[in-house]
């Protein structure tokens, strides 16, 4: 990841920008004139943005469709767009290594503000050792060499999409006072949805006998604690950190001892080792998204956030009864 890469020393600015100008899908959107222009790290945030931004807002998505992103950094025109914008969303926690040196890249004159919209809800502090973790992972930085790591995917719970969405709305508001009405009201809107979104996944998997999950990614802690289950994890924090045989082999005794039917694997990162240890555990696999974007399929069928969360606790539902 880049952050850590580059972690230590400086970068002179044009090689900051060599390094970011790689090839690679494109995000999405330019600068537009007359409008509040918001940058935004990744699709859960773009969206929330765009739904309570509306009209007044031109929201620009720098992570492309289909890709995941944990491991992506962004590219030289990124930097030119940000500089021109009023706004700066990304997620925070330690899931975005590059942003430190993205900020300092910026053109002198920008006035962008950048804002962390996970600000506010109750982190979560990972222990590798006790979650299979063997791997690289987010908030190295942070843990001065303990294994204590914060678990960045804060939205995949709708008790802290509601936090974020305000955050979103709030910083909308600060930016463009003169919307301030109209922000308000399709936050309001918004903020319905994730509360009775909230209420049925509250209710529904309070019904479930069985509360134990086995995820491909570390990606459901926030989830599990707001509607009590459990995720064991064949891959860290980071979707790539690979795990070790002898994982693998607990996680399949596992799987056998307390009759779990359904290993999850997840759409924008590879299915092999969720499929492996269903194969060795003789289970089946089910979707499980942790919303980190959409796959091109999904944004041809008008997926969004709800959509995805709503099928989630639908395949949640099937796996633990």
């Amino acid at each position: 990841m880049l952050g850590k890469r580059i972690k230590g020393f400086a970068l002179p600015l044009i090689l900051l920008v060599v390094l970011l100008s790689g090839c690679g899908p494109k995000s999405s959107g330019t600068i537009v004139e007359g409008k509040v222009n918001v940058v935004t790290t990744f699709y859960p945030i773009y969206e929330f943005a765009q739904e309570i931004g509306g009209e007044d807002v031109n929201a620009i998505n720098l992570l492309p469709v289909g890709v995941e992103p944990h491991d992506w950094t962004p590219r030289s025109q990124d930097i030119v767009n940000t500089s021109k914008a009023q706004l700066f969303l990304y997620n925070g926690a330690g899931l975005e290594g590059w942003v430190p040196n993205f900020l300092k890249g910026l053109e002198s004159d920008s006035k962008v503000q950048a804002v962390e919209v996970s600000k506010g809800v109750d982190y979560i502090m990972t222990n590798e050792e006790d979650d299979h973790d063997h791997g690289a992972e987010h908030g190295e930085e942070e843990a001065s060499g303990d294994s204590l790591h914060t678990d960045p995917h804060t939205w995949v719970s709708p008790k802290s999409a509601l936090i974020m969405a305000e955050n979103i709305k709030n910083s909308l508001v600060q930016i463009d006072p003169a919307h301030k009405d109209g922000y308000e009201e399709r936050y309001g809107k918004a903020a319905e949805r994730l509360k009775a979104l909230d209420a049925k996944f509250e209710s529904e998997l309070a019904k479930v006998p069985n509360k134990e999950i086995v995820v491909s990614h570390q990606a459901f802690a926030y989830l599990c604690r707001d509607y009590g289950l459990t995720q064991h994890a064949i891959m860290g924090l980071s979707p790539d950190a690979e795990p070790r045989g002898q994982d693998l082999v607990k996680l399949a005794e596992l799987v056998k001892k307390d009759g779990i039917r359904y290993i999850f694997f997840e759409e924008l990162v590879s299915d092999k080792l969720a499929k492996t240890l269903a194969a060795e555990a003789g289970v089946s696999t089910m979707v499980l998204n942790p919303v980190e974007g959409l796959t091109e399929q999904q944004q041809k069928n008008n997926d969004n956030y709800f959509t995805l969360m709503e099928k989630n606790l639908q395949n949640l539902i099937l796996a633990l009864k």
